[in-house]
């Protein structure tokens, strides 16, 4: 027994090893200066201090990461870890059916490390199948593979024929599944709620609209009635759970803000109205632009998109860039996601120079994916900001992300609960 206890001791001591990470600047999260220059000290999985002026204990490890800045780890609010789009829709659809549950799985969680490696320390996954995002968060947790928190809504909940209707497209009888979260009516929104709730859902993420990548539905046309979405809603705050609704037109959007929902994704042909009273519900918007960036490139490149897929893609794009500049201009609050995997992963850092295209300030668009997000996904206590007492999930990228914020882009270290992942400092030298 008291071989045990000092063995348990030792192993706690080397567990709460004691880092000094040095840089050039520092981006708390909250503040919208750099401060100069950036020191953070971590024990264990822990912040310690935070500042120039932070004593760096005796025996510390001290990583000196140079002409550089230290951030919180970025958070993704939309992402889709379980796969990736092609520019071949028939060969990714037809690939997904013939695939075995732990292949897809294994590609998941490359997908997940690679998000990790960019300096994405924290995600929501909104809408995967076969439990694969359970999966990948449990594995995450235990240690067995290497990624993102997630956050994780199971199954995305829709109607009968609608974007989150995993048979829409297909004729009837060809994949003979029924669908728990496929519902219509109030009380069957519920059970939806609950069924998610109860395999293991963070999040509760809704199609209140038509979609783009679905077929027979328009893209902006409302899906769910108010009465639905006030079900839906109720539910899943009663059971303290954040709601997201996919929504690009304005008319479904505004039914899911009036129910109280706490973001909108996408909201490409949200107008005035729906924005101002995002403003008054205090509700989120995440633009996911590298959605529509993604959808660009891959209609340039000739991509082979079903017909219907690349006409709503087109409309989007073009309806989008005008929402999200008045979305700013009036102060909308703008929670940063992107959409990970309608264009490739490990691209989520592009997210950031089109937030700022768009009219955003370079240090708002760097709180949007640090402190904004942590306040989305009520995790703001823990993460979110570089503070002592919280988690340490730190990153680093060289320069300045403020006077040039593509080097969001250039994520060279990563630190995710007081582990490095990444360290390329000697590469860069």
């Amino acid at each position: 027994m008291r071989f045990c206890c000092v063995f348990l001791f030792f192993s706690c001591c080397l567990d709460a090893q004691t880092i000094a990470l040095k840089a050039a600047r520092l981006f708390d999260g909250r503040s919208g200066t750099l401060s100069q220059p950036g020191l953070v000290v971590v024990n264990g999985q822990r912040i310690e201090s935070v500042g120039s002026s932070s004593p760096i204990p005796p025996g510390a490890q001290v990583i000196d990461l140079g002409d550089a800045t230290l951030l919180p780890g970025f958070m993704d609010a939309h992402t889709h870890l379980q796969s990736e789009a092609s520019n071949d829709a028939t060969a990714t659809a037809l690939g997904r059916l013939q695939q075995t549950i732990p292949e897809r799985a294994l590609f998941a969680s490359t997908l997940a490390r690679k998000t990790l490696l960019r300096g994405f320390t924290t995600v929501r996954d909104l809408g995967s199948s076969d439990f694969i995002d359970i999966g990948l968060r449990e594995g995450i947790q235990k240690g067995y593979i290497e990624g993102p928190r997630i956050l994780t809504a199971v199954r995305g909940i829709g109607t009968t024929g609608g974007h989150c209707d995993p048979t829409n497209g297909y004729r009837f009888g060809l994949l003979n599944m029924e669908s728990p979260v496929v519902a219509n009516g109030p009380d069957a929104m519920r059970a939806a709620v609950r069924w998610n709730v109860k395999y293991g859902a963070d999040v509760i993420k809704v199609c209140a609209t038509g979609g783009v990548m679905s077929l027979n539905d328009d893209v902006d046309s409302p899906q769910l009635t108010q009465e639905e979405l006030n079900a839906l809603v109720d539910q899943a705050h009663s059971q303290k759970k954040k709601a997201a609704a996919h929504a690009h037109g304005a008319e479904g959007a505004k039914r899911a803000i009036r129910a109280g929902i706490d973001s909108i994704e996408h909201g490409s042909f949200m107008d005035d109205e729906a924005l101002k009273l995002m403003i008054q519900k205090g509700t989120y918007y995440v633009p996911t632009l590298m959605a529509s960036q993604g959808l660009r490139e891959r209609l340039a490149s000739g991509a082979r998109l079903d017909p219907r897929v690349a006409r709503k893609a087109r409309l989007a794009i073009d309806a989008v860039d005008v929402t999200v500049r008045k979305a700013v201009g009036m102060g909308v609050r703008i929670a940063f996601g992107t959409d990970a995997g309608v264009y490739p992963h490990g691209r989520n850092g592009e997210e950031f120079r089109l937030l700022v295209e768009r009219g955003m300030n370079p240090a708002d668009a760097l709180k949007s994916a640090t402190s904004v997000d942590a306040d989305l996904f009520g995790v703001s206590d823990r993460l979110g900001t570089l503070q002592a007492g919280k988690i340490a999930d730190i990153i680093a990228v060289p320069g300045d992300p403020i006077a040039d914020i593509r080097q969001t882009g250039k994520v060279f270290f990563v630190m995710k609960d007081g582990r490095i992942y990444r360290n390329d400092a000697g590469a860069r030298q």
